[in-house]
Order: C-alpha cells, then structure tokens, then sequence
C-alpha cells in the first residue's frame, strides 16, 4: 500500500517547482533585455603632432635650400639683371609680355604673356644682347636695344617679337629717322679727275701755251 503525502511535503515541492519556474522565467528576461554586445571599434593611427611639425620644418628647408640655390648668380648675372627692361611691354599683333622681377630672388624674373609663363634668370652672351632662359621650358627672351623677342627654343616657335619698353621705343624711332650704314654699303673708291681735252682746232703748242707758266716749265 502506498503511502500518501502529507500536505507539507506537497507545499513544499510545489514551492520548489514554482522557484525553479520563475528563476528560468528571470533568466529568460535578463537575456532578452541585455543589449548586444557592439563589436570592438578599431583602433586609429595616433599622429604624433612633433611628426607634422618636423615635416613642415622639412619642407620649408627644403624650399628656402632651392631659394638659396636660385639666388646664387654671379656678379656679372647680377649685373645683367639690372639692365633688363620691366613693366608691360607691348609687343606686335596686339600681344604683350608682362615681365615682372622677382624681389625675392634677385635676378630672377617672372615673363608672363597669353597662354605662357616662364622662370628666368640672366645668361652671359658674346654679343652683349641680355638674355634670360628658363632653361626647363626651353624659353629665351632676348632684349636688344630696339626690341625684344621671346622664343621658345624646344618648340622651334617664337612667342612673341617687336617688344618695346619705353626705352626701346626711343631707340627703334631714332633708327628709323638716321638709318645706320649698312655693311653692304661699301664707301665708293675716289675717281682721278682726268685732264681737259684740247678744243678741236687748236694745236698742242697753243694747249701748252693756255695752261699757266709754271705748268709750262
């Protein structure tokens, strides 16, 4: 014969039943209520700000060393430098050339026109013409002391020509009022005068006798 619970055994495994039931309902409802854990954000490059600044200090001595570099003409570059014509000059056809020296590196000089730009510095010539190249663009400007031109010697093109300073102008108009000698114009050798021909009827004695008496002597 079986023997029957008696009611505390009962409660007590119906209280058991009703703990274990409500910590598995907890636990559920924790789980759902806890958000997702976010994935791991990744780490980004920490720049050392003395980094930047020493590569700024770089890059300006770098510029200044190519400054320094340019400003390292000659006595005689500089004294070329000197006598080349600034402003905006014009030039034939309409064009002009805006030539502008650079204060900051003395011989240097911006040539400025349509559709180009040069960097140029004084070059020594025989003929004592001025001239200044950029000599990475193939570009020369020649300065005459009537006119100027510029070319471009890697194209085979001249850019610009009959370029005229005030100065120039004066030059180019003096020219055209007293042309110089050519150097075809040879002077003409001196022609000997020859001697009078006696008058038709007249002997050589009186010929001798009409010349003076020194002659005659």
């Amino acid at each position: 014969m079986q023997k029957l619970h008696t009611p505390s055994v009962v409660h007590a495994l119906a209280a058991a039943v009703l703990l274990a039931a409500s910590g598995f309902s907890m636990a559920q409802t924790d789980a759902a209520a806890k958000p997702a854990a976010k994935p791991a954000a990744k780490k980004q490059p920490v720049v050392n700000p003395s980094s930047r600044t020493n590569l700024k200090s770089a890059a300006k001595n770098v510029a200044a060393g190519i400054e320094a570099a340019e400003a390292a003409l000659t006595p005689a570059e500089l004294a070329i430098a000197e006598r080349v014509h600034v402003g905006k000059l014009p030039c034939e056809l309409g064009a002009a050339v805006d030539l502008t020296a650079d204060p900051k590196a003395p011989g240097y000089f911006s040539v400025v026109g349509k559709n180009f730009k040069y960097r140029m510095f004084p070059v020594a010539t025989s003929t004592g013409a001025i001239r200044l190249e950029d000599q990475k663009a193939g570009a020369v400007w020649l300065q005459l002391a009537n006119k100027s031109m510029l070319m471009n010697q890697k194209l085979g093109i001249r850019l610009a020509d009959e370029c005229m300073s005030p100065a120039q102008l004066a030059v180019a108009e003096a020219i055209k009022l007293n042309p110089p000698a050519s150097v075809l114009d040879a002077p003409k050798p001196a022609v000997a005068a020859a001697p009078a021909a006696a008058a038709p009827g007249t002997s050589d004695a009186s010929a001798v006798a009409a010349q003076p008496a020194s002659a005659a002597k």
